[in-house]
């Protein structure tokens, strides 16, 4: 798929009515390129690690208040010998190798392999037609039931979609926010994770060549 030239790629285009009213060619670069599951896994790992906030953090004996004295003497009462109650041994004593605010699940990944693994993701779902692009996506007004109206119509009908704006627009965010099974991002803020947890890829025309010139850019960095 690498070798391919962009006049083998092409896609349907389709109105806010439903109706095919053209192609658009995409950039082989982009959507040509070899698929690798264990680039993609590595970038959705990486991804989710970084992304994982420590709400768990266990007091160690140094945090646990009290054992400030010896519960008993050290000979002559029969029993084992004790320094302090904040021994892990006791009841709410320290926890030994527990969970804390301070540790780090973040991982790194090369900023080259981030954009390799989303090419394949965007690749992925137009060679498994997932990907629909459309001529335009403008709302007379951000009302919920003129989006389903025109998601109705579209082929990602029902199915788990990611929107592609190609800026914030907030009419955009207010009539889709109360759809199920559908989101909206940003075409200069896409993930491998997004991407892969949607079924369907939704574009316009104009959110496409903000991917082109947002990520082919960082390619050659």
């Amino acid at each position: 798929m690498e070798n391919m030239t962009n006049s083998g790629l092409k896609v349907k285009v389709y109105n806010q009515q439903g109706a095919v009213v053209g192609e658009q060619i995409l950039d082989a670069k982009i959507f040509g390129v070899e698929v690798k599951q264990e680039v993609v896994h590595q970038v959705t790992v990486a991804q989710a690690a970084n992304g994982r906030h420590n709400l768990s953090n266990a007091r160690t004996r140094d945090e646990v208040s009290g054992g400030g004295k010896k519960p008993w003497a050290q000979k002559g009462t029969g029993r084992s010998r004790q320094g302090s109650s904040r021994s892990p041994l006791w009841k709410g004593g320290g926890v030994v190798f527990g969970p804390t605010a301070e540790s780090n699940f973040s991982k790194s990944v090369n900023k080259k392999v981030k954009t390799k693994a989303l090419f394949m993701c965007l690749t992925d779902k137009y060679q498994n037609d997932k990907l629909i692009v459309l001529d335009q996506l403008t709302m007379a007004e951000p009302k919920t039931k003129l989006m389903a109206e025109i998601l109705k119509t579209l082929p990602n009908a029902g199915k788990k979609t990611l929107i592609v704006m190609e800026n914030k627009n907030e009419d955009l965010l207010r009539a889709a926010k109360n759809i199920a099974r559908v989101k909206l991002i940003k075409a200069d803020s896409l993930n491998v994770i997004d991407i892969v947890h949607a079924e369907y890829i939704l574009a316009p025309v104009v959110s496409l060549a903000v991917v082109s010139k947002t990520y082919l850019k960082s390619t050659k960095e």
